[in-house]
């Protein structure tokens, strides 16, 4: 029965970290005026900012935190390991919404491209294409290690939870995070920048360099010298450049 609970508990974990991506997607996609995090400003512009900064910082640190070691340790100590990522996506899953449903507009435009132009498409085979990378490299990875259905699968069948392999294929081949690239791409290619979108933009960018750069250390940890070589000849977010 506990196995059972586990499992259930992992399946309602990647339901709200799954449904928690699709929000974000449809909040900056201009397509779904209801989840939209543009609308009509409501506080002033130096609270708005304040707020929306906190709720970014909110994000990255409960992002960065839960996914370090010796906090994983801990987590242990008192639950089983088992759910342990479950929990993480669980706890990702709410923050996001969260900071989705609680962004500050803002207010101002940056741009606007002329709707039905071909440069009007362009950006939405962009912001498409952003997300498409971002879930293809989810299951490149193995989406469902990643969303902790594995780890409780493998408890529900009494089988041995196995580390994943260091393997460079696909997207992996051109840059190292593939993952966090496709969605400051989903970020930014919008036929409608508003101020309120471009610091959301920016915001969740510096987000997924610094959580980049962070989970870099645990993965040199993990695969010593075949990842240090990896990162020596693979740019991080860029491909065929140094970036």
């Amino acid at each position: 029965m506990k196995k059972i609970l586990m499992f259930l508990y992992s399946i309602i974990a990647y339901l709200i970290g799954f449904a928690s991506i699709l929000l974000w997607i449809a909040s900056v996609s201009n397509l779904v005026p209801e989840v939209s995090i543009d609308g009509t400003p409501q506080l002033p512009v130096y609270l708005a900012v304040l707020k929306n900064f906190g709720l970014v910082l909110l994000f990255g640190l409960q992002h960065s935190i839960m996914a370090r070691r010796p906090v994983k340790r801990f987590f242990e100590r008192f639950f089983p390991r088992h759910i342990e990522r479950s929990t993480f996506v669980l706890a990702s899953g709410i923050l996001l919404t969260f900071l989705v449903l609680e962004w500050e507009p803002l207010g101002g435009q940056i741009w606007s491209i002329q709707e039905g132009s071909v440069a009007y498409y362009i950006s939405y085979v962009l912001f498409f294409a952003g997300w498409a990378i971002l879930f293809i490299s989810s299951f490149l990875i193995n989406h469902f290690d990643l969303f902790g259905l594995r780890q409780t699968y493998l408890e529900l069948r009494n089988k041995p939870y196995t580390e994943l392999n260091f393997r460079v294929y696909s997207f992996y081949k051109y840059i190292r995070h593939p993952l966090y690239a496709g969605g400051i791409l989903g970020v930014w290619a919008t036929p409608y920048m508003t101020v309120t979108h471009l610091v959301f933009a920016v915001g969740i960018t510096a987000y997924f360099v610094i959580g980049a750069k962070i989970e870099e250390k645990d993965l040199i940890n993990d695969f010593g010298d075949d990842y240090l070589g990896y990162k020596a000849s693979t740019p991080m977010l860029v491909p065929f450049t140094k970036i």
